[in-house]
């Protein structure tokens, strides 16, 4: 019974419904990386774009002439071919006054000089060679900045707002918003008592006021560590799968974190004839053999009060104060209490009014608490 008492609470704390945002996953103002005038925009409002698609096109006519220069100077081996055939030439040279400097035809000055020549010759070729590697990169930096003229999508999504138009100038301004819808992102307000109750991958209930998307399930992929104090609030994000974009994004929704609670442990089946024990109710009054005033010790003319007579057979008055003292003894002990300080309350506010009598004028056989 304790345990489905604290699965209810629990679910009760659960089930309160908070107001949620349903938002896109991510959104960008796109723009251009230069300053030129906008030659062509491509797309409008509501077009479906894919990463890398090209958005909008600036002006550029330099950037294509020097594209094409670049181009041609990268391809142009012709310098390359001339240093190679004459480092062939320079190493036959060499060659053949080895061979007549055998024959004693020819000096080894001759043979120093065809040396030097041939290792002329092959530097002259890696320097064509390092040339040619440095216009092929003057080409690609030629091509990176006409790329640069274009304004391409960061990631795949929709095209929500369009800001320019062709003819205008562009100076580091978006040009146009774009935002992935799918999957979408539900921010919601959770209040500071619900902290620790939410984790990461529980499933919640995502409910809108649109008719064909009344219930949705979404996952929880990150819980604030830090409480607003102003709010006493902190924020949860969600993830909601949106397939084929049919579920809009800019819903005001609710979010109910019940659907993830674990289910309730069952109770232990009970054998035939078996008593199956119960607990009382709070309010329920103890067993009467707990039912003792001992736990309060009242003064002791109080006690004298309420002893027990040892003679049934003698009468004796009995006071106001007793009799209630007396009864009292069959109500819990915070009753008690009550009842004993408010029989004392009227004695203390008449205590200048009536006097009080000497322990001697009193008769020893009643009560000391007793009024004559």
């Amino acid at each position: 019974m304790t345990v489905m008492a604290s699965a209810s609470m629990l679910a009760s704390v659960h089930a309160e419904v908070m107001g949620c945002l349903v938002e896109p996953d991510r959104v960008a103002d796109v723009g251009s990386q230069s300053i030129g005038v906008l030659e062509r925009l491509m797309v409008e409002r509501g077009d479906q774009v894919v990463s890398g698609q090209v958005l909008a096109r600036l002006s550029a006519q330099v950037e294509r002439a020097s594209v094409s220069v670049a181009e041609a100077r990268s391809e142009a081996d012709a310098e390359l071919r001339q240093a190679i055939a004459a480092a062939e030439l320079a190493q036959r040279k060499l060659q053949r006054a080895k061979d007549l400097l055998k024959q004693e035809f020819v000096s080894d000055q001759a043979v120093d000089q065809a040396d030097a020549e041939y290792r002329v010759a092959e530097q002259r070729v890696s320097q064509a060679r390092e040339s040619q590697k440095v216009a092929q990169r003057e080409y690609r930096l030629s091509a990176a900045q006409l790329g640069q003229r274009d304004v391409r999508s960061p990631f795949d999504g929709i095209v929500i707002e369009r800001y320019r138009t062709e003819g205008e100038r562009i100076e580091r301004e978006p040009v146009v918003r774009v935002a992935r819808i799918d999957p979408l992102r539900v921010e919601a307000i959770v209040p500071a008592s619900q902290f620790g109750s939410i984790a990461m991958g529980q499933v919640a209930t995502i409910r809108t006021d649109l008719p064909n998307f009344n219930a949705l399930s979404a996952k929880v992929v990150l819980v604030d560590r830090v409480i607003d104090p102003a709010s006493n609030s902190f924020r949860v994000r969600l993830t909601l799968p949106n397939p084929d974009n049919r579920i809009p994004s800019g819903l005001r929704c609710r979010v109910d974190f019940a659907s993830s609670l674990p289910p309730a442990a069952p109770s232990a089946p009970t054998q035939p004839g078996a008593v199956t024990p119960t607990k009382a109710p709070l309010s329920a009054k103890p067993p009467k053999a707990l039912q003792t005033p001992a736990a309060v010790t009242p003064p002791p003319r109080v006690q004298q009060a309420v002893a027990p007579q040892t003679a049934p057979d003698q009468a004796r008055p009995v006071s106001p104060l007793s009799t209630r003292l007396a009864t009292a003894s069959q109500a819990p002990e915070r009753m008690l209490v009550k009842q004993y300080l408010t029989s004392k309350e009227p004695r203390l506010s008449m205590s200048s009014q009536l006097s009080v009598p000497r322990l001697s004028s009193l008769d020893t056989d009643r009560p000391l608490l007793s009024l004559r």
